[in-house]
């Protein structure tokens, strides 16, 4: 008999309106909706309110094109059209009412890679077309296993879409098994694999096993749950290797999975910086009834289907007025650009700093006394986004926690009402495991500062005030757009498309994930520099801290090599700061395309006769940084 109270709390969880957000609060959302009426459908009397609300959700989302987006979210985003038909079949909807969002998703298609050199950058073959986290994007894994699983419920598994999907999970696959969210490697260097994506592509391929590289997944998944500790990734792990028990190590993994995540989930309940969170409480009610029944589990696959035609889905499409609107907007944004004054000079502060055991709060005190007047934090909701992108212990990739604790510490120390840390990582969705493996979790734990994921968080158009990605609009986050103040707190970083990454980069964390997808490729195809300016000048952080006491030179903002450069660099211009930072590794940020574009457009100042630079000199801490500048050309000469 299954134990409800895990059912129990996930019904708690329903909005009043009917579905679930991904946090208490939050209006409801299509994912943790899809994934709570899978978990709850296992007692329907029991719970019969809260899946009747679920289901009026799914309806409010159908369009009449079939597909299913969230009507006060992002209208590109499609990817949970898959999601809910892959729920509403498993749930026993009538074949009819099916066909059409089923004739939809075999009619949505990634979008192909034209790009001369491409197999210098990814060895995937590029002509394999699966699905598109949002309209016009290229193909990932995620959104491609979902549309594989769904099709294959409603029983078109044979269909050249679906087989063209389930091959493109097989390249995607690394070698020793797993897979990321699109690439095996990236310049020659081989990625990692992540659990969630993994776990899904080796359900949407389950009855396939005899291919090596489903059987290499299953090792690497098994691993993981003798291993991993967290919540999301053991529940995933465990509802795939249900579906995967002939492999050899499944069973074992499955033996001690339910009680690691009995365990995960107790350990989550007494983390005092996350909220409950209804999509991984549905998932820990799902896989540890997997004895019980597991809705991922796919039918034996009988006669062959009659063939279904494809359907493009229905554009996006804006009314005249809207698109008048538009017009005007552009004009208005074009002149508010040209009318905008320029200060005459931006003061940046950088201070030398031997290492994370010194005193961070007392350097960074010392360098606020500059920015209070311009930047007060007294009374203010304080939002302070470090750069957190993936987490390999022998690597210096994210702002460091003692940085983060003393940039808490000046928050309070300077009366602020509320501070919240935030981060939207492109790379990784899970980025609760990223806040625990990087050290960041105990940094918020011994402050009592809460965590919000910007991937996750409710969505809020805005005029894009920069147009450079030709996008009328952006989608930032709620928590974003919400706060008095927000302080950028980067790395000190090389990168290898971008030259450097530092405060101004590190806002692709700001929009959210559900809106972008993972990772975030859309603002890289449209342009890694435009995007930049857009959202900096749509939401403009009030101040940045760039993390240099130990930044990374070469292959970054992943590979390259530690670089001790003994600073903290502090300023409320942030185009100023990152062209200060350019200048201490020896880059000429003149010759940085996004600080050129942002100081066109007024964001802030570029010249370095016009920075007023506090405290030590360039000359003083200056010292060259590696680059990789045979990757940018390659990237700019990109077609895609």
């Amino acid at each position: 008999m299954q134990d409800l109270a895990h059912l129990e709390t996930l019904a708690s969880l329903a909005c009043p309106e009917g579905g679930w957000g991904y946090a208490p609060g939050q209006p409801p959302h299509l994912e943790p909706t899809c994934l709570a009426l899978l978990a709850l459908a296992s007692a329907p009397p029991r719970f019969s309110v809260a899946l009747e609300g679920g289901n009026a959700l799914l309806r409010t989302c159908a369009l009449g094109d079939g597909t299913y987006r969230l009507q006060r979210g992002r209208p590109e985003a499609i990817w949970p059209t898959a999601l809910a038909l892959f729920v509403r079949a498993t749930l026993g909807a009538e074949e009819r009412e099916l066909k059409t969002t089923a004739s939809v998703l075999l009619g949505l298609r990634g979008r192909p890679v034209e790009s001369a050199g491409e197999e210098e950058v990814s060895d995937v073959d590029g002509k394999l077309i699966g699905w598109p986290w949002a309209d016009g994007n290229f193909s990932w894994v995620e959104p491609t296993a979902w549309a594989c699983l769904a099709l294959r419920r409603v029983g078109l598994g044979e269909e050249v879409r679906a087989r063209d999907g389930l091959a493109l999970l097989l390249d995607r696959t690394l070698e020793s098994g797993g897979l990321n969210y699109g690439n095996r490697c990236i310049f020659g260097t081989t990625l990692e694999a992540i659990p969630g994506p993994t776990a899904l592509a080796l359900l949407a391929l389950q009855g396939r096993g005899n291919d090596p590289r489903i059987a290499a997944s299953v090792a690497y998944l098994a691993e993981q749950a003798h291993t991993n500790e967290d919540l999301e990734h053991l529940c995933w792990a465990r509802l795939a290797l249900d579906a995967h028990r002939e492999q050899p190590g499944a069973s074992e993994a499955l033996a001690v999975l339910g009680a690691r995540i009995e365990s995960a989930h107790a350990a989550r309940l007494a983390t005092p910086y996350v909220r409950p969170a209804p999509l991984r409480q549905a998932l820990t009610a799902l896989a540890l009834a997997v004895e019980q029944g597991n809705p991922f589990r796919l039918p034996a696959e009988g006669a062959k289907k009659p063939a279904l035609a494809p359907r493009q889905p229905a554009p996006p499409r804006r009314s005249f007025g809207e698109r008048v609107r538009g017009v005007f907007q552009g004009l208005a944004v074009k002149a508010s650009t040209q009318l905008k004054p320029f200060e005459p000079s931006s003061p940046v502060h950088v201070a030398p700093v031997s290492d994370y055991n010194a005193d961070l709060a007392d350097v960074l005190r010392r360098q606020y006394e500059h920015f209070r007047a311009r930047v007060p934090l007294a009374g203010k909701r304080v939002v302070l986004k470090p750069n957190l992108v993936e987490y390999h212990r022998d690597k210096v990739i994210n702002t460091h926690p003692h940085v983060v604790g003393a940039v808490i510490e000046l928050c309070r120390r300077e009366g602020a009402a509320e501070v919240i840390v935030a981060e939207g990582p492109g790379h990784w969705r899970n980025v609760e495991y990223l806040v625990a493996a990087s050290g960041l979790g105990d940094v918020l734990r011994h402050h009592k500062v809460p965590f919000t994921d910007l991937n996750h968080d409710e969505p809020v158009k805005r005029v894009n005030l920069g147009r450079l990605t030709k996008l009328e609009h952006l989608f930032l986050t709620q928590t974003i757009a919400s706060a008095d103040v927000v302080i950028s707190l980067p790395k000190l970083k090389t990168h290898h498309w971008a030259v450097a990454t530092l405060s101004l980069k590190n806002l692709f964390g700001t929009l959210p994930g559900i809106c972008y997808g993972w990772p975030k490729n859309e603002l890289h195809w449209r342009g890694i520099d435009n995007s930049i300016v857009d959202i900096a000048a749509t939401r403009t952080p009030d101040l940045a801290i760039v993390d240099g006491i130990v930044g990374m030179e070469g292959d970054g903002p992943l590979n390259g090599t530690p670089k001790h450069t003994g600073v903290l660099v502090m300023g409320s211009d942030l185009v100023a700061v990152d062209a200060t930072c350019c200048r201490l590794m020896q880059l000429d940020p003149e010759k940085v395309a996004y600080l050129v574009m942002a100081n066109r457009k007024k964001i802030g100042l570029l010249a370095e006769g016009q920075i007023q630079q506090l405290g030590e000199t360039i000359a003083q801490r200056a010292q060259p940084f590696e680059t990789v500048p045979h990757f940018k050309e390659l990237w700019m000469g990109r077609s895609a």
